[in-house]
């Protein structure tokens, strides 16, 4: 399984303190940086090839991380096929795998701590979606949605 990891300056040590756990775990990541604690540098810069990366199959998942999680996951889900969800909590990484068949999700390095922040993301990474009818439905609208305002 390859995963497609991007951060911010707020973010970049939360980014590589979960890339190393993973990486140990077996995983494959593919970092899109940062990797420097440059303040001037912007989250869409960074989350827009991490998420090009999950939307064209190059990487099955994304973890991005920011100050909040929010820019990241609003720039992410501007990109057409992507399902990411800002995370907080591990009974909401299940969920919006279960659910929602979330590709990505964004955690928040000024929010979540390193400890809570890994069982999040494994959590996430071993949640398989359900396939339930009800939502394979939801999703297709969401898809439908996406579908009717995107311009690409």
């Amino acid at each position: 399984m390859i995963i497609a990891m991007a951060a911010d300056h707020a973010g970049r040590e939360l980014k590589d303190e979960i890339k190393a756990e993973l990486l140990k775990d077996g995983y494959e990541v593919k970092d899109f940086g940062m990797s420097s604690p440059d303040p001037a540098a912007d989250y869409p810069d960074y989350a827009l090839p991490a998420s090009e990366a999950v939307a064209n199959g190059d990487c099955d998942y994304g973890v991005l991380v920011c100050g909040t999680g929010i820019g990241m996951s609003l720039c992410a889900n501007k990109v057409k096929g992507i399902r990411c969800a800002h995370v907080t909590d591990c009974f909401s990484a299940e969920a919006t795998r279960l659910h929602n068949n979330a590709n990505m999700i964004a955690l928040g390095a000024r929010i979540t701590g390193g400890g809570l922040a890994l069982k999040i993301v494994k959590t996430f990474l071993s949640t398989d979606y359900s396939g339930a009818e009800r939502h394979t439905r939801r999703i297709n609208k969401i898809t439908d949605i996406e579908n009717k305002y995107s311009k690409a």
